[in-house]
């Protein structure tokens, strides 16, 4: 992992160079030795830019084992049906840097991957992952823990009724029903057929 001038001009300035350089030290390509902990979890952030580097982050939920370690240097993950914008898909096909971070909040655990992401709409492994429209591969560049020490920890999670279950048609999210989108929606988007059952996914704030 390379420091910018940035980095090493505040590492300078509260004196942890040393301290930097040593955990750079650790930060290799290999995410085998992290496979259990990466295929445990049920989500992950990732952030991505776009050719002018304007960010996007994005969280990215699924079943444990919906993170695959594919070989010692590369992990996959399924494109699930989103809100259609497709900001971090588009975004890795300008620019394929991306940083991901992978968070176990029984025990404050955290692993950032930074890499280089590919997404090839004839990839076979879209048929592994029911309900994927794609799947994206990351070329890990530097894999590193973090310190758990400003981690909130959490109790056992709900699982999201939307995650795709092989033979199973997850319900709508309602807001696909608003009026408001009315004409918007992909042909044969499972919320144009009144029969399919909907579950709340409006947020609340």
């Amino acid at each position: 992992m390379d420091y910018r001038d940035s980095h090493r001009a505040l590492q300078d300035a509260f004196d942890t160079r040393r301290l930097a350089d040593r955990l750079a030290s650790v930060a290799g390509d290999d995410v085998s030795g992290f496979r259990e902990f990466i295929e445990a979890r049920d989500m992950f952030f990732i952030a991505t830019a776009d050719a002018d580097g304007q960010p996007q982050s994005s969280y990215k939920g699924g079943d444990p084992g919906f993170v695959r370690v594919v070989d010692d240097h590369t992990i996959a993950f399924p494109v699930y049906d989103g809100n259609g914008m497709f900001l971090t898909i588009g975004n890795v096909t300008e620019n394929h840097l991306v940083g991901l971070l992978f968070i176990d909040f029984a025990n404050g655990s955290r692993l950032r991957v930074n890499g280089e992401a590919s997404v090839d709409p004839t990839d076979p492994l879209v048929a592994d992952f029911p309900g994927a429209k794609l799947v994206v591969r990351v070329r890990a560049r530097a894999v590193f823990p973090n310190c758990r020490r400003y981690v909130h920890t959490h109790g056992p999670a709900e699982r999201s009724v939307f995650v795709p279950v092989e033979g199973e048609q997850p319900p709508v999210p309602d807001w696909k029903l608003d009026e408001w989108f009315d004409g918007t929606l992909p042909d044969g988007d499972p919320a144009l057929d009144a029969a399919n059952p909907s579950a709340p996914s409006v947020p609340r704030f």
